[in-house]
C-alpha cells in the first residue's frame, strides 16, 4: 500500500504543476490584454482632435475596450476580438476589469484593414451587468450609435448620449465613431476565472471588487489611463 502511495505523490505533483503552468499562461495573456487596452487609451487621448469628448466620459458609467479586433474572411464579413469591460462605481472610481469577447456583425473596417481597436462607451452600467445573463447583441439589446470626436465636441458643455452605447474604432491611426450593430458581446468566463483565481467568478463580484488578483500594477495603470481620458 505504501508503495502505491509513494508512486501516486509524484503523479499528483506533476498534475498540479501542469495546471499551474496552464493558469499562469492564461493570466499572462489577460495581463497583455490589459496592457494593450492601456496603450489604446493613451494613444487616442494624445490627439485632441480625435479623442473621445471628456464631457461624455465623465457621464459614462461603463466602457469596453477591445484592442485589435480581427476582420474575418471576405465572404463571412464578420469580426472577432477579446477585450475588457469596466463600470464606474458609486464613488466615481472605475471597477476591476471583466474580460469579454466581441464577434459577428459589421465593424466598418477601412478598405485593406484587417484589424482595428474598438471602444464602446456605456450610458448605464446596468447594461454591462446584463451581459452575464445572456449573449448581448449590440443594436438589439441596447441602442448604439457612432460617438462624436474632436475639439468641437470636447468643448461643448451639453454633449449628451444619443444612444445607450456610443461606439468608436481606430484603424491605421484614424479614430472615429462607427456603427457596430449586430455584434455580439459575451463574458469571457474562462479568462475571468483564471485572472481572479476563482472558478465561476461573477461580473458582479468583479465590478464590486469582491475578488482577489495579483496584477495590481497593470490594474492601477489601466484605471489611471481611464481617468486621463475623462480629464
Amino acid at each position: 500500500m505504501k508503495k502505491y502511495l509513494l508512486l501516486a505523490i509524484p503523479l499528483l505533483f506533476v498534475g498540479t504543476s501542469f495546471r499551474n503552468i496552464d493558469t499562469s499562461a492564461i493570466q499572462a495573456g489577460e495581463t497583455e490584454k490589459i496592457e494593450d487596452a492601456i496603450t489604446v487609451l493613451k494613444e487616442i487621448n494624445s490627439i485632441a482632435e480625435k479623442r473621445i469628448p471628456p464631457a461624455l466620459m465623465k457621464q459614462a458609467e461603463g466602457i469596453i475596450i477591445v484592442p485589435n479586433v480581427i476582420k474575418a474572411g471576405f465572404i463571412l464579413g464578420g469580426n472577432h476580438g477579446k477585450g475588457i469591460a469596466m463600470v464606474r462605481q458609486d464613488n466615481g472610481e472605475w471597477s476591476l476589469p471583466s474580460f469579454i469577447t466581441i464577434s459577428g456583425g459589421s465593424v466598418g473596417f477601412q478598405a485593406g484593414v484587417k484589424s482595428t481597436d474598438v471602444i464602446l462607451v456605456f450610458k448605464r452600467k446596468t447594461t454591462l451587468y446584463e451581459m452575464e445573463k445572456n449573449d448581448f447583441t449590440l443594436g438589439a439589446d441596447a441602442s448604439i450609435a457612432a460617438g462624436p470626436v474632436g475639439r468641437t465636441a470636447s468643448a461643448s458643455t451639453d454633449v449628451k448620449f444619443e444612444a445607450e452605447i456610443l461606439s468608436y474604432s481606430r484603424s491605421r491611426g484614424i479614430f472615429a465613431g462607427v456603427s457596430f450593430e449586430g455584434s455580439v458581446l459575451q463574458v469571457n468566463k474562462k479568462a475571468n476565472d483564471s485572472f481572479y483565481f476563482q472558478p465561476d467568478v461573477t461580473t458582479y463580484d468583479i465590478y464590486n471588487n469582491n475578488v482577489e488578483y495579483s496584477d495590481k500594477e497593470s490594474i492601477e495603470k489601466l484605471k489611471s489611463a481611464l481617468d486621463g481620458v475623462s480629464a
